[in-house]
């Protein structure tokens, strides 16, 4: 009988850990198992002295084991939401421990004592961006497509998305956490979600030099990673002045008003793109950006979980946006969700502000282990 594949492939180079996401053919969308040994890698490297740095990659559906074509391509297409679904559905109760297992995993990442280096080839999305935001270098090359795109499936920009995106200038947060664009390498730089773009043909030779080279500490393993890549320099991308004059509208009503009384192509594509979201999904999103500029880390986390739990459990499971979003997409393929309310103007606030009222204690929360 044949061993199933290993979706996280481990190994070790002189003073580097390599960790390859290696489901292809769901463009290494992540599964409770493989948070688990990703956590599990890093936490024995974080208290291992020989390593000095980590270095994350996906992996292709073609080429052979160590061919360019094999590895790299596709980074990680976030959280696995036909399992969200069935689990859901079925009332398997590991849907919420891949949450508490994949925020922690996040916090682990961002927290992390040692450089994390990652090759952002190809796409990157959802928790995918959750793997490689607050850590050393963000490598992306021309193949790369980044996005946080939860919006279209009645969800929010989870894994930290509320930090990071908050991060980002003016009132970009609040336009990729709403609209869920997929950017380029060129934007991701400029917005500050990645550092540096490399050709996708050179991500292998610097991938095996990482793996190759002995560094004594890991200021010398980044000094040898900064010598091999360009600087760069990257402005902020068009159209940026009616993106800001949107988006930094104190609500979500105002904002789809603005841009649908602008008369520029772009304010107008970007209201009808609006109108295909859950429009309740939007309100919440926009709540926890504004929210979480705010916020640590840890606490933003909390948040997060929070709200995942009412995606799940706060209406009865027929109503929930999340699970109709991902029915539409990915399981009856119908492009046609039933968005409850249908319009953004008809959002009742108080349902929004619900979704940031805990469920647990603080003594009870799953995440109360964070700080």
């Amino acid at each position: 009988m044949s061993q199933p594949e290993q979706h996280v492939l481990i190994q070790r180079g002189p003073s580097t850990g390599l960790i390859s996401l290696n489901r292809p053919q769901a463009l290494n969308a992540l599964s409770l198992a493989m948070i688990g040994e990703l956590t599990q890698a890093l936490l024995a490297w974080r208290d291992d002295p020989t390593v000095k740095m980590v270095a994350l990659r996906g992996s292709n559906k073609t080429g052979a084991p160590e061919s360019q074509e094999r590895w790299f391509g596709h980074f990680c297409a976030g959280g696995d939401i036909r399992y969200f679904h069935d689990a859901a559905r079925s009332g398997d109760t590991s849907l919420e421990a891949f949450f508490t297992e994949e925020y922690t995993l996040n916090h682990l990442i961002q927290t992390y004592g040692k450089p994390i280096v990652a090759f952002m080839d190809g796409v990157v999305m959802g928790g995918g961006m959750g793997l490689c935001q607050g850590i050393a270098r963000r490598i992306v090359t021309e193949k790369t497509k980044m996005a946080m795109p939860e919006t279209k499936i009645g969800l929010f920009p989870d894994v930290g998305g509320g930090y990071f995106l908050s991060r980002c200038p003016g009132s970009v947060g609040e336009y990729l956490a709403l609209t869920g664009r997929v950017m380029g390498a060129d934007e991701a730089i400029a917005f500050g979600l990645a550092d540096v773009r490399i050709s996708s043909g050179e991500q292998l030779n610097l991938w095996q030099g990482l793996s190759r080279q002995e560094f004594v500490t890991s200021e010398r393993a980044m000094h040898w990673l900064d010598a091999h890549l360009p600087a760069v320099a990257v402005g902020l991308p068009e159209p940026h002045a009616p993106m800001q004059a949107a988006f930094a509208q104190p609500s979500v009503r105002e904002l789809i008003q603005t841009l649908e009384s602008a008369t520029d192509p772009w304010s107008q594509q970007t209201a009808r793109d609006l109108r295909q979201k859950s429009p309740l999904m939007l309100h919440v999103a926009f709540e926890q950006i504004r929210r979480a500029r705010r916020m640590s880390l840890a606490d933003e986390l909390r948040m997060e979980r929070d709200m995942v739990w009412h995606c799940f459990h706060r209406r009865p499971l027929d109503e929930s946006e999340t699970v109709e979003g991902i029915r539409a997409l990915a399981v009856d393929k119908d492009h046609a969700p039933r968005w409850r309310p249908s319009r953004i103007e008809d959002v009742d606030m108080n349902e929004v502000l619900a979704f940031f009222s805990s469920p647990w204690s603080d003594q009870e929360h799953p995440l109360r282990a964070l700080a």
